[in-house]
This record gives structure tokens, C-alpha cells and sequence, in this order.
């Protein structure tokens, strides 16, 4: 119990440690550049308690929950000797993060009020949901297309580039067709993907399964999924974007 509490103070300090630099150049910013006396240094304190605590437990819950799920849940399907459902697996964790992803909702439906105040969609409530609705499970798609590709490459054990160099390649070709209003969204879309949610059980994904695998190295292919969950959504977003 008492190494419990030990950590977790540890994780506090280290939250601490880890926000000091924004709010030194925030404060920095607004004392010596604008001049002004910080607003609301009250709320502000509150705030960044809150801030630090959820961040402790939200590292204390990656390593107690979601790292673990992701490696042992790989783990078994590996030694389970199923590539198929290994594979099915795979795209639904991808798809199912991406879809759950707070900060992929919000980007949906801001890009929807933005396409709608465009022109390029119809400016009521119905359209806006469903071009939103549209946009974040084509991107939830993507990821769960490029998680199984990538446990596929760890599979078969294919060099990370064979994958990004010529997805790449298409990016840009197919950046020459999308239409310009869509091009942003498609590029931002592929940040979007790393998030708070999916990025852990990828991760934790990948090296269980580069683990479980003979002749994998975990460092050296059990990472590289989130590159490749980051580079699908710029394609499919212009293809939805050229789609519709």
C-alpha cells in the first residue's frame, strides 16, 4: 500500500515537472510581454490542480489497464495461432479508439459547421450530423485499415518504409485531385488520430505482438503502428472529400 501511494505521489511530482513549462511561458508572456496582471488566478489555481491530479491518474491508469489489455490481449491472439481473428481484432481496436476519440468528435463537428457556413453542405442540423458522422467513421475506418496493416507487417515482417514511403507518395498525388476545402480537414485528421485513446492500445498492440512473435524484436517492429494509423486517414479523408 504504502509503494502504492509512494508512486502515485511520484507520478504528481512528475505531472508537476512535466506542465512547468507551459505555465512558465504563459506567465512570462503575460507579465513581461502583454503587461497585464494573470485573470482569474483563483480559477486558475484550481485548474491547474485538477490538471495535474488527472494526468497522474490518467498515466496510473495507462500503466495499470490499458498497456497491459493491449500486450496480453496481442499476446495470447499470437500464441492462439489465429491470424485471421488476430487481424479482425486489430481493425476493430483501431476503429473502435478512433471512434470513441474526443478529440476526432470535436474536429468532425467543428469541420461540419465550417463546411456547412461554405456552402459546401446544407446549412441545417441533419446535414451537419451526417457529413460529422460521415467524416469521423471514414477516419475510424482508416485507423482500423491501418492497424491491421500493421500487424500484418509485423506478421510478415516488413521493413516500416515499404508501407510509409509510398503511402506518402500517394498523399501527395492524390492532394492534387482532393478538393481544396477537404485537404486540410484530410491532413489534420491524420493528428486527430493520436490521441489519448488510441495511441496506448496501439502501442501496447504492437509490442505485445512483436513480443509474442519469434524472430520480432519488440523496439525495433513491435512500434511504427501509429505512423501508419496517422498517414491511412489523410487518404481516405481526401477520398471521402472527393466522394461526396
Amino acid at each position: 500500500m504504502f509503494n502504492v501511494k509512494n508512486k502515485f505521489l511520484n507520478q504528481i511530482i512528475g505531472s508537476i515537472f512535466d506542465l512547468l513549462p507551459i505555465f512558465v511561458v504563459i506567465f512570462i508572456f503575460q507579465i513581461f510581454v502583454l503587461q497585464q496582471p494573470v485573470p482569474n488566478l483563483g480559477d486558475i489555481v484550481i485548474g491547474t490542480f485538477f490538471v495535474v491530479l488527472g494526468l497522474a491518474l490518467f498515466i496510473q491508469g495507462l500503466e495499470k489497464s490499458l498497456f497491459p489489455i493491449g500486450e496480453n490481449m496481442a499476446y495470447a491472439f499470437a500464441k492462439k495461432g489465429s491470424v485471421p481473428w488476430l487481424l479482425f481484432f486489430a481493425f476493430a481496436l483501431g476503429f473502435g479508439t478512433t471512434a470513441a476519440e474526443p478529440a476526432l468528435i470535436a474536429v468532425a463537428k467543428e469541420a461540419a459547421r465550417i463546411a456547412a457556413d461554405g456552402g459546401m453542405i446544407h446549412h441545417s442540423n441533419a446535414a451537419q450530423l451526417e457529413y460529422a458522422i460521415g467524416l469521423r467513421f471514414t477516419v475510424a475506418i482508416a485507423v482500423g485499415f491501418a492497424i491491421l496493416l500493421g500487424v500484418l507487417r509485423i506478421i510478415r515482417g516488413w521493413p516500416l518504409h515499404y508501407l510509409i514511403i509510398p503511402g506518402y507518395i500517394g498523399v501527395v498525388i492524390m492532394t492534387f485531385f482532393a478538393p481544396a476545402a477537404i485537404i486540410g480537414i484530410a491532413y489534420d485528421s491524420g493528428g486527430v488520430t493520436t490521441g489519448t485513446i488510441t495511441v496506448p492500445l496501439v502501442a501496447a498492440l504492437g509490442v505485445g505482438l512483436a513480443s509474442a512473435i519469434q524472430g520480432r524484436n519488440p523496439l525495433t517492429d513491435g512500434f511504427g503502428l501509429i505512423a501508419i494509423a496517422s498517414l491511412t486517414p489523410i487518404i481516405f479523408v481526401m477520398a471521402y472529400g472527393m466522394i461526396i
